[in-house]
């Protein structure tokens, strides 16, 4: 491998890949081949794909296999390998959680005392049940934890849960989380100077790609009297731009807002004599 490249590690396949793909894309990385290949070289940046199993790239990470790779949280903690977690990518989120049949009669954590407990994540479960003051035996799975409790391996599972559909498919019920977990970027401690620049550019492309995500654009028309009211509504990144309108009396007021507060005010803005509102997508933020 190309020692001048950054080497990026992902999952080859599951939950992670296509989102993986689709973040790098938008950071301006063209991967010239599929990913049904091991390895991959991006002809408009200077780094190598690198196609792992998910609870391999901790390890290929520490070893200097990888340089930095694109990771759940959850993997990271369980691994606790001596890795470098560089940012957080916002997406793939889900929670790790305790289940159990929803004929079980749990009250709280105590009910699992004594009980057999499914998991792939068996660190991670340890040091919960520890500081919870739990004694329970676990027996570790490595795939399809979710029926452990109906062919009688185990009485609770600890697994990971996005929606909660797979658990409702096999009557368990949700019941203690454990911890939250969202894609991670993480990284080798020991980068040398050029491969630590190429990750601080990459990082910058991610932030660019984050904020774009939760901000967008808006357009309206507006009388001119209402300028400083709105302005308060919606100051935008340092101000909003404002133009004339042909008609007089009128101006166009052009912002940035974050998309979860639009509805939150958008019948203020109304209540201004807002008109003609549009909000556009933004496809890179740079602050």
């Amino acid at each position: 491998m190309n020692s001048s490249y950054l080497k990026i590690a992902i999952q080859k396949s599951g939950r992670l890949l296509e989102k993986s793909l689709a973040m790098l894309n938008e950071c301006g990385i063209r991967i010239n081949s599929g990913y049904n290949q091991l390895r991959a070289v991006c002809d408009n940046f200077p780094c190598e794909i690198l196609f792992l199993r998910d609870d391999d790239i901790p390890a290929y990470i520490e070893d200097g296999v990888a340089d930095v790779g694109i990771v759940g949280e959850n993997v990271v903690v369980e691994k606790q390998k001596d890795i470098l977690l560089a940012t957080r990518l916002g997406f793939a989120q889900c929670r790790l959680a305790l289940a159990v049949p929803r004929d079980f009669a749990y009250t709280d954590i105590k009910s699992l005392e004594g009980k057999r407990i499914a998991t792939s994540y068996p660190k991670i479960l340890q040091n919960f049940l520890d500081e919870a003051g739990i004694q329970a035996e676990i027996h570790i799975i490595s795939g399809s934890v979710e029926i452990a409790p109906s062919i009688g391996l185990a009485d609770a599972i600890c697994d990971i849960v996005s929606t909660g559909s797979t658990l409702l498919s096999n009557g368990l019920k949700e019941v203690q989380p454990v911890m939250k977990s969202e894609a991670v970027l993480v990284a080798n401690h020991h980068l040398n100077d050029f491969k630590q620049k190429l990750l601080d550019k990459l990082i910058f492309r991610i932030n660019a790609y984050k904020k774009a995500r939760y901000y967008k654009y808006i357009l309206l028309n507006a009388p001119a009297d209402q300028l400083q009211a709105i302005i308060e509504l919606i100051p935008g990144m340092k101000s909003p731009t404002v133009l004339p309108l042909a008609e007089p009396g009128w101006i166009s007021i052009h912002s940035v807002i974050q998309e979860d507060d639009f509805w939150e005010i958008i019948e203020k803005l109304q209540a201004c004599g807002a008109q003609g509102i549009l909000v556009v997508p933004i496809e890179k933020m740079i602050l």
